[in-house]
């Protein structure tokens, strides 16, 4: 295994130009920490299927609440830019099931402040962090509620608070420490991990997750989650190329 290939990829894909057309878009459109990891978490809740789908559903609620998320989740103005019906918002989500999502964060913001807050009171590394989300959001459809699957979009979420130095991560959370993070797993992840040969495991699990991130660990031992720039590079190298 050519581990220098993977760090490659990582130098070459985490850069500005990775935020256009990713949805960690979104949380470089607005200011202050309280809006970004606000408007962060509902992107990363949003973000399966085609991003030209998904893209189009989070920039209306970003544009419903004139860039000020926080505040628009905080004080339930979201209940007079979204029906509480059974019309479709998104794919599997429904109106009524988006504006229930809505009210557990609402009511995360009321009683800790800030998303934060909530964790650092309550989490102390990823693992632990991921877990406080599925137990907390359990009243919502849009979260897991066990860590059994990977957690891939909360997984995502907190790489986007936690690590620093990065042109697409925020670094938010200097409470928890980077090397402690999950890497996102996807059905995707693992094809490429099987192409390198980083592991055998093709059950989308937290446990399949774990021991990626652990083989990550020894090529990026003090960061293991930039790996997930290193795949998605290695992805799109993959892609077919239009034969001449």
């Amino acid at each position: 295994m050519n581990y220098d290939f993977l760090i490659s990829l990582a130098d070459k894909y985490e850069n500005p130009d990775f935020i256009i057309g990713d949805p960690s878009f979104f949380m470089h459109q607005v200011s202050g920490e309280e809006n970004q990891e606000t408007i962060a978490l509902v992107a990363s809740t949003l973000s399966y299927g085609a991003r030209s789908q998904f893209m189009p559903k989070i920039d209306f609620l970003l544009k419903a609440s004139d860039g000020l998320f926080y505040e628009w989740i905080k004080t339930g103005a979201y209940n007079d830019s979204i029906p509480r019906d059974a019309s479709c918002f998104y794919r599997l989500y429904n109106n009524t099931m988006m504006l229930d999502f809505f009210d557990v964060l609402r009511r995360m913001l009321k009683e800790y402040h800030t998303i934060g807050n909530a964790v650092k009171t309550n989490a102390s590394d990823g693992l632990t962090a991921i877990n406080f989300f599925c137990n907390y959001f359990t009243p919502s459809t849009l979260i897991p509620h066990s860590i059994t699957s990977p957690c891939k979009r909360l997984a995502m979420f907190l790489r986007w608070m936690v690590r620093i130095d990065s042109p697409v991560d925020l670094g938010l959370w200097k409470f928890i420490d980077r090397r402690t993070l999950v890497i996102p797993l996807d059905t995707h992840v693992i094809k490429q991990s099987h192409q390198l040969g980083l592991m055998t495991q093709r059950n989308p699990t937290m446990k399949t997750a774990i021991m990626l991130t652990d083989k990550m660990r020894t090529i990026f031992p003090d960061d293991p989650t930039r790996a997930d720039f290193a795949l998605f590079g290695l992805g799109v190298n993959s892609k077919p190329k239009t034969e001449n």
